[in-house]
This record gives C-alpha cells, structure tokens and sequence, in this order.
C-alpha cells in the first residue's frame, strides 16, 4: 500500500489540502493518507495524526511560548516516519513548521513535494537554497510563483490556484439575507477578522469600532461577522456585547458573505484573494504583536501585504498595517468605499481582473497527478 504523509497547519491549508486529499483518492483509491489537518482533510479520507487547531498560534513571540508543544509534534511525527515509513511527505504552506520538519524526512529518506509555497519571494532568498536541496518539486498556486522559483533553479509547477473551484457562493443574496434577518435593500458590510484566536483578538476590536462608527453615521447599514470554525464563540459574544450595533453571525458560508456585501473588512490572508473573486471591494487591516510586527516588517521585502493586491501587481485595494489600523481612519475608507462613485468603481474595475490573472480552475487535480508522478514508480503513467 502506497502511503502519503501530509501536513497543513492553519484553517486555509485545510481547505486546500481538503481538495487536494479528495483528488489524490479519486486517482488511487487506495492510498492510506495521514498527517495533520483539520476537517476539510478528515472529510476527504486522511487520518489526523493532530489538528490544525492545535497549532492556532502565530508570530515570533508567540511561537518562542509553544516551544515545548512543537518539539513534542516532531517527535512524534518523526516517529511516525520510521513506523508507518510514508513514500512521500507533502506539505502545505506552513513555513516555520514544515520547512523544518523536512529536514527530519529528507534525513529519513523520505522524498518531499511542497504544495502551496512558503512565501519565500516576501522574505528574501535565504530560504531558498534550503528548498532546493529538500525539496523534490514545488507546487505553486500564484501565477508569478514559477517563475520566481525557475530562475533560482528550484524544480517548480504553476498548478492553478485552487480558490477558483471553491468561491462561489451557495445561495442567492435574497435567500442568504432572509435566513440572517437581513434587509435585501440595505448595504451589508461584512467583517473577516481572520480564523485564529490570537489574530481575532488583534484585529476585532478595531473592526467593530470602525463599524460602530459607520452605524452612528448611516443606521440603516447593515453586519455580518463571519466565524471561523475554530473560533471561540464566547469571545466573539463578548466582543459583541460592547459595541451598540447588531451584527449578524454568519457560520459556514464565508463566500456568501463576501459575494453578498457592499464591502468587506478583511484580515490579510487568503480571504483577501477570495474576497477579490468574489468582486466585492475590502479594506485588508492586519494587526499582530508589536514586536512580531516589528521583525517581520525587517524580514518582509514587498511593497504589499494583501495576496490580492500581490497577484494583481498593485495597490488595487486599501492596507491599513498595525498602527495604521485605527478605528476611524477604516471609517473614512469604509465610508467613501460604500458610496457610489469612480473609488469604488475603480477598485470594482481592478477586482474583475482576478480570476483571469489567476488561471483555469482545476488545481487540486493538477497538483494531484504531479504529486503522484513523484512517487517511484509513479502511479500515474505517462500519456
């Protein structure tokens, strides 16, 4: 029996490697796939070894406080590597993590493919010519990904980015609205303040009172929260409790969110690229620890944070960093980006561009045959 170790590490790594186990057992139904991942993976067939959710902690300062946790995974995981003796490892995003655990399977003498990239052309080239001596093949989700990689002599594939199959959403704007108590004929503004608690904590409270401005200006706007399926719900209630606006809690239809407001106040991240195909103008605000802000503002070399803003090669939708993410500058933005006129348009106008920038869809089963390619034998013959 040929077996697969794969390891995600965060809510987005899930989703996509949800997609990517779905496809892997459509083309061998017998692969026996294990590792670390959250629900999206365990639907699809993979055995979860840990869960993403245990591994919710983020930036330098708070990743120095789990240290004891995270030597604690590698061992087992390396454990794992002599007992059940996986034919590849694959990886997904999750940097800090995965890069290291490589290392221990590539010692091992287990092949790794490294699916979803770490965003080593934000930090600079150091990490690269650790990539290239681990890693069998890259598969990359962002058009100008390959490239980047090619020139630097790292075996690399540009598969599609697999947000094209997935955002859509599942019902209309009336239907949506009627199940959330909604008015079909008032702005909605959506808020997506991220999938893990420490990054909710940071970003929240800022979004709830840019949207409390909002609501004492215009009363008849409209909020949706979107949750995060691991997020602590009592933490979002008492959030909820301060502020004097009623906000509509949204679970398992983040894209009906996106689609269905005026605007969307977004953590950065992947929901950011989402949030562009779905067409809907955003505001990205990104708040962590300050001295993590600090160290990777010195490490990061992009002119952007946002991944839509990246894919599309400019600014095409508002970034408020840090302290620069105040209450009522978002209130200012918020407010001239839900009204009629060429601001709006303009950012409309750069949004309909995504999806074309980022490819055809079908990039699970792309990323899914080359994955099965790099085993030996392969289990895919060639045409």
């Amino acid at each position: 029996m040929t077996r697969i170790m794969i390891i995600a590490g965060e809510t987005s790594g899930d989703l996509h490697g949800g997609m990517l186990v779905r496809e892997l057992r459509k083309l061998d139904p017998g692969l026996e796939i294990y590792g670390i991942g959250g629900e999206s993976m365990q639907a699809a067939g993979m055995e979860l070894v840990y869960h993403i959710r245990e591994f919710s902690f983020m930036g330098f300062v708070e990743v120095l406080a789990h240290l004891p946790f995270i030597r604690s995974v590698f061992k087992r995981l390396e454990e794992l590597l002599v007992s059940r003796q996986p034919d590849l490892l694959v990886l997904i995003d999750y940097p800090g993590f995965n890069l290291r655990f490589a290392k221990i399977a590539r010692k091992a003498g287990i092949e790794v493919v490294y699916y979803i990239s770490p965003q080593v052309w934000a930090w600079g080239k150091r990490r690269v010519r650790l990539i290239r001596r681990l890693v069998k093949k890259m598969l990359v989700i962002l058009p100008f990904e390959e490239k980047f990689y090619q020139r630097l002599k790292v075996p690399a594939k540009y598969v599609g980015n697999p947000l094209r199959d997935t955002v859509k959403p599942s019902l209309g704007k009336e239907e949506f609205c009627r199940q959330h108590g909604l008015n079909f004929n008032e702005a909605l503004v959506g808020i997506l303040p991220g999938s893990r608690r420490q990054e909710v904590e940071k970003i929240l409270p800022a979004m709830l009172q840019a949207c409390q401005l909002l609501h004492n200006e215009d009363q008849n706007i409209q909020f949706g929260l979107g949750l995060a399926p691991h997020i602590d719900r009592q933490y979002i209630k008492e959030q909820l409790d301060r502020c004097n606006i009623n906000v509509a809690l949204v679970e398992n239809q983040a894209y009906d969110l996106m689609a269905h407001s005026r605007l969307v106040l977004v953590a950065s991240g992947t929901a950011t690229l989402e949030t562009g195909l779905a067409g809907t103008p955003m505001i990205i605000i990104y708040r962590t620890n300050p001295l993590s802000f600090i160290i990777g503002k010195s490490l990061v070399k992009l002119p952007f944070i946002g991944l839509v803003n990246l894919v599309a090669g400019k600014k095409v939708v508002p970034e408020f960093l840090q302290w620069e993410a105040r209450p009522g500058a978002i209130f200012l933005m918020a407010k001239m980006l839900l009204e009629d006129g060429p601001p709006r348009q303009a950012v409309i106008n750069e949004l309909a561009r995504i999806p074309q920038l980022l490819g055809e869809p079908g990039a699970a089963r792309r990323a899914a045959e080359e994955i099965l390619e790099c085993l030996t034998p392969p289990l895919i013959p060639p045409p």
